[in-house]
C-alpha cells in the first residue's frame, strides 16, 4: 500500500493532475522522507543529506516506500502519521478513483437516433448474436467493427444498433465521433479518453495530462461494468486501442472505412461490412425523407430514383430531403436528372456538348450525382453560403462561424444553415450546431476552389478566425481578468461594475463548448499563414488550458503558436514579446502532460526571446514557471531562488513601462511562492514572515485588495504551522482562509480548506467542529459535482461517529 501511495502521489506532482489534494500529499511525502532522513525532529531544518530527490523511478518509489515503513516503524506518532498519509493518498489512486465513478455516474452519451432509419435488421440480429455466444474470448470485451465507404450509414446503423440493444448495458453508454475520415482530422485518443473520463465520474482536477495515465484510469473506471462503446468513424486500429474498455462485459461497436488488422488479430474484433440497401429498402427510406406530403408517385419512377443513388444512404437521403422541400421538383425530374447525367455517345451529352472530365467521374458516383443535383437547386445566395462554411473541416458549423465565413448576418447565416439542413446538405447536431457529412463538405470545398479561388476562401478562413479571436478573448478576460496577456484583441475589455460571482464560470463552459472549434481555427489560420491571430488566439485560449487541461490540443496548438509569433517578429507590426509568451504557455502544457524536460527546455527558450527584446514582464513569468516547476520537482532552494530572481527582474520595470501595472499583483504571487518554498525547507520563522508580507501585498491591491489570493496565503499559513506543529495557530489561519474563499465564491477551494481546518480539529480532539467543517465541505463538493471529495469527506465522517 505505501508503494501504490508513492507512485500515485508522485506520478501527479508535476503534471498537477490531482490538484490541491495531490500538492499537498506530496509536499506531505517530502517532509515525511525529510523527517526520517534527520532523525525526526519537527523543527529541524532539512538541510544536507536530509534533502529527499523526488523518486521518480520505480527503484526510487520501492526504497522511498521502504523509508515509510521503517519511519513508521519508530514511534506510535510516525506510525500514525504514516498511516494517515498512505490512506488519503489512496483517494487519489487508480483504483479508489474508479470506485468513486462507478457510484457516481452512468454516462449517457449516444446521439438521437434518425425516425427515417430503414431496415439493417441484420447488423442487429448479428450482434445479438455475437453477445450470445457461449464462446467468447476470455477477459475482453466484444468487439465489432461495421466497415464501408463514406455515406454507406455507418453511424446511422450503429446509433440505431446500440440504442436497441442500450437495456443490455446498465452502467452506461459512452460515444464518441473519432473523425477519422483523413489522418488531419482524426481525434487523438488522449483526447477520446479525456471526454470520456468525466462522464464516468472522474473529477476533472484528477483526468491526467498523459495518454498512458489517462488508458490505465480509463481502465479503471471501466472494470466490472457492463458498457456499450461507440467509436464511430475511426481511422486506423491505432485510434481505437486505446479506447477499449477492460471489461469482458462491455460491448464496442467501431465504424471505419478501413478493413480492422491489428483489433482482429490481437483483440479479437468482429468485422462486418456494410453495403448498399436493398431496392426495396432504397425505395422505402427516400420515401420516408421525401414526406408523406409529396404526391404518390409510380414505383417505377421511385425506383428508377432509388437506383440513380446506387442504394447509399447518403445519397437516398439528400435526394429525399430536396423532394421534401422543394414542392417544383418531380420525382420524374429528379429520375431523370440522376439516370441521364453522364449518356450520350463518344464523349458528348444528349445536346452535343463535350462532357468535362470531372461529370464523367460524378457520373460513376451516385453521392456526387446527388450532392450536385441538389447543389443546382440552391438560390445562389445559399449555393454561395454553402460553398464558404465549407472552406476548412470545422468540427461543427456555428452560427457565429458561418455569418463571417459568408460574410452575413447572423440572422441570414441561421435561416440559410436550417435551409441547408432541409435539404440534408447538413446535420443539425446541437442547438444552432451543425455538421457537415465529410463526402459533402468535400463537394462543398471542390466547388468552393472552382467558382471562389484560393483568395476568397482564405479571407473566409481570415474573417472565421477574427470572429473567434474576438470571442475568445472576452471570455478568456471573464475567467481570468487579473493576469497580464498580450495582444490587440484584449484592448478596450472591461468587466461590468456590478458582475455576477458566476460569470466567470459561464465564460470558461462557453469556451469549453467551443474548445474543438477554436483548436480547428489555430490550425486553419497557420495553414493560411495568419501569424498574427495564431499567436493571438494562443494567448486567449490559456485561460481554457490551464484550469480544464486538454493537454494534447494544448500542446499542439501552442506549438502552432510558438512558430507563427516567431515568423510575426520579422514582420513590420509583429511584438517582439509573443516569442517568449507562446514558450511560456506551452511549458505549462507540457507540465500537465507530465514531461518536466520539454517544459523546462520551453522556459528556457521564454526567457532568451524575453531578455533579447527587452520583455521584462514576460522574463520574469518564465523565471517565476521555471520556479513552480522546481517545486512541483522537490527542488525547493533552487524554486527559491528562481522566484527572488523574478522579483528582481520585475524591480526593473520603470513607471508608465511595460508590465508596471501588473508589478504589484506580481510582486505579491511571488513573495507567496517564495513562503511556500521556505516552508518546505522548514524554514518556519522565515516562512511565516514571508507570508505575512504577501497577505499585506494582497490586501493593498487596487479594488480592494485579492480576497481569493489571500485566502490561498491564509492556507499556505496553515500549511506552515502545521508543519510546524502548532495546529492551534494553524487553526487560526485556516479559520481566515474559509472566510477569504468565502467572500471570493471559490467553492472547490473554500471545501480545501474546511478539510484543512477539519484537520486542525482532529489534532487537538475537537471531534464536533472536525464534523462540522466535514460536513459543510461535503455540501460544497455535491455542488461543484466533485464526487471524488464527496465521498472522501463522507468516509471521514462516518469513522468519526462510528
Amino acid at each position: 500500500m505505501a508503494l501504490s501511495a508513492v507512485s500515485t502521489v508522485v506520478s501527479g506532482a508535476v503534471s498537477g493532475a490531482s490538484g490541491e489534494a495531490g500538492r499537498r500529499l506530496s509536499e506531505r511525502l517530502y517532509d515525511l522522507l525529510s523527517r526520517g532522513r534527520s532523525g525526526g525532529n519537527p523543527g529541524s531544518a532539512a538541510g544536507g543529506s536530509a534533502h529527499p530527490a523526488l523518486p521518480g523511478t520505480e527503484s526510487e518509489q520501492t526504497a522511498a516506500a521502504q523509508q515509510l515503513l521503517e519511519l513508521a516503524c519508530r514511534s506510535p506518532e510516525f506510525a500514525r502519521e504514516v498511516t494517515e498519509w498512505v490512506r488519503e493518498a489512496a483517494w487519489l489512486s487508480p483504483r479508489s478513483v474508479p470506485a468513486v465513478a462507478h457510484a457516481a455516474s452512468r454516462p449517457q452519451m449516444l446521439p438521437p437516433t434518425t425516425a427515417a432509419f430503414t431496415d439493417r435488421a441484420e447488423v442487429l440480429a448479428w450482434l445479438t448474436g455475437l453477445l450470445d455466444e457461449e464462446e467468447r474470448t476470455p477477459g475482453a470485451p466484444v468487439v465489432a467493427v461495421l466497415t464501408g465507404p463514406g455515406g454507406i450509414g455507418k453511424t446511422a446503423a450503429a446509433v440505431h444498433c446500440a440504442t436497441a440493444l442500450r437495456e443490455r448495458f446498465p452502467d452506461g453508454v459512452l460515444f464518441a465521433d473519432l473523425k477519422g475520415a483523413s489522418a488531419g482530422t482524426a481525434l487523438q485518443p488522449s483526447d477520446v479518453l479525456a471526454r470520456f473520463l468525466e462522464p464516468l465520474g472522474v473529477p476533472r482536477a484528477l483526468v491526467p495530462g498523459d495518454e498512458a495515465r489517462q488508458r490505465d484510469l480509463y481502465r479503471g473506471c471501466t472494470a466490472d461494468r457492463r458498457l456499450l462503446v461507440v467509436l464511430d468513424d475511426a481511422h486506423d486500429d491505432a485510434q481505437v486501442v486505446p479506447l477499449l474498455p477492460a471489461s469482458p462485459e462491455c460491448l464496442v461497436l467501431v465504424t471505419s472505412r478501413y478493413r480492422p488488422g491489428r483489433l482482429v488479430g490481437e483483440h479479437g474484433a468482429r468485422p462486418y461490412p456494410l453495403g448498399p440497401l436493398s431496392a426495396e429498402d432504397a425505395m422505402t427510406l427516400v420515401r420516408r425523407v421525401a414526406g408523406r406530403d409529396r404526391p404518390a408517385a409510380p414505383d417505377a419512377v421511385v425506383r428508377a430514383v432509388a437506383d440513380g443513388t446506387g442504394g447509399i444512404p447518403l445519397a437516398l437521403c439528400t435526394t429525399g430531403a430536396g423532394l421534401a422541400v422543394r414542392h417544383q421538383l418531380t420525382w420524374e425530374r429528379v429520375a431523370e436528372r440522376l439516370s441521364g447525367r453522364g449518356q450520350g455517345n463518344q464523349g458528348h451529352d444528349r445536346e452535343g456538348t463535350a462532357v468535362r472530365e470531372e461529370d464523367r467521374a460524378a457520373a460513376a458516383d451516385p453521392v456526387r450525382l446527388v450532392q450536385d443535383a441538389a447543389y443546382a437547386e440552391l438560390t445562389p445566395g445559399c449555393a454561395a453560403f454553402y460553398r464558404a462554411i465549407a472552406v476548412w473541416p470545422w468540427p461543427t458549423v456555428t452560427v457565429r462561424t458561418a455569418a463571417h465565413a459568408a460574410a452575413v448576418h447572423e440572422d441570414e447565416a441561421r435561416g440559410l444553415l436550417e435551409e441547408l439542413a432541409r435539404v440534408h446538405l447538413l446535420e443539425e447536431v446541437g442547438e444552432e450546431r451543425y455538421r457537415f457529412h465529410d463526402l459533402t463538405r468535400a463537394h462543398a470545398h471542390a466547388l468552393a476552389e472552382a467558382e471562389d479561388g484560393q483568395a476568397r476562401m482564405a479571407a473566409a478562413v481570415r474573417r472565421v478566425a477574427v470572429a473567434h479571436l474576438r470571442f475568445a478573448a472576452g471570455a478568456d478576460f471573464r475567467v481570468m481578468p487579473l493576469r497580464w496577456r498580450l495582444g490587440a484583441a484584449y484592448r478596450g475589455l472591461v468587466l461590468p461594475e456590478h458582475r455576477d460571482r458566476a460569470d466567470g464560470k459561464r465564460a470558461l463552459a462557453e469556451l469549453r463548448a467551443e474548445r474543438e472549434n477554436l483548436a480547428a481555427v489555430v490550425r486553419a489560420a497557420a495553414h493560411h499563414g495568419f501569424d498574427d491571430l495564431v499567436w493571438q488566439l494562443c494567448e486567449a485560449l490559456w485561460g481554457l488550458h490551464l484550469l480544464l487541461g486538454f493537454h494534447a490540443q494544448w500542446i499542439d496548438t501552442h506549438l502552432l503558436g510558438v512558430e507563427a509569433a516567431g515568423r510575426h517578429v520579422a514582420e513590420e507590426f509583429g511584438d517582439p514579446r509573443s516569442v517568449g509568451r507562446m514558450w511560456s504557455q506551452l511549458a505549462f502544457g507540457y507540465m500537465g502532460s507530465g514531461r518536466p524536460a520539454d517544459a523546462e527546455h520551453a522556459l528556457t527558450q521564454a526567457r532568451a526571446a524575453d531578455r533579447a527584446c527587452g520583455h521584462h514582464r514576460g522574463e520574469a513569468t518564465a523565471v517565476e514557471s521555471l520556479g513552480l516547476l522546481r517545486l512541483k520537482q522537490w527542488e525547493f532552494a533552487a524554486a527559491q531562488a528562481c522566484f527572488e530572481e523574478a522579483q528582481e527582474v520585475l524591480r526593473r520595470i520603470g513607471p508608465g513601462e511595460d508590465g508596471w501595472a501588473d508589478v504589484p499583483r506580481a510582486t505579491a504571487l511571488l513573495t507567496h511562492h517564495i513562503g511556500r518554498a521556505q516552508t518546505r525547507q522548514r524554514q518556519f520563522p522565515a516562512a511565516v514572515a514571508r507570508l505575512n508580507d504577501a497577505l499585506a501585498q494582497f490586501r493593498r491591491l487596487p479594488g480592494g485588495g485579492d480576497a481569493y489570493n489571500a485566502g490561498r496565503v491564509y492556507m499556505s499559513l496553515g500549511d506552515a504551522h502545521l508543519d510546524a506543529g502548532d495546529a492551534e495557530q494553524a487553526r487560526v489561519c485556516l479559520d481566515e482562509a474559509v472566510t477569504a474563499m468565502t467572500e471570493a465564491g471559490a467553492g472547490l477551494q473554500l471545501a480545501d480548506a474546511l478539510e484543512a481546518r477539519a484537520r486542525c480539529h482532529r489534532l487537538s480532539e475537537r471531534r464536533a467542529e472536525e464534523a462540522a467543517d466535514l460536513r459543510t465541505a461535503a455540501a460544497h463538493y455535491e455542488a461543484d459535482e466533485d464526487h471524488l471529495g464527496l465521498t472522501r469527506v463522507r468516509t471521514r465522517l462516518a469513522e468519526l461517529t462510528a
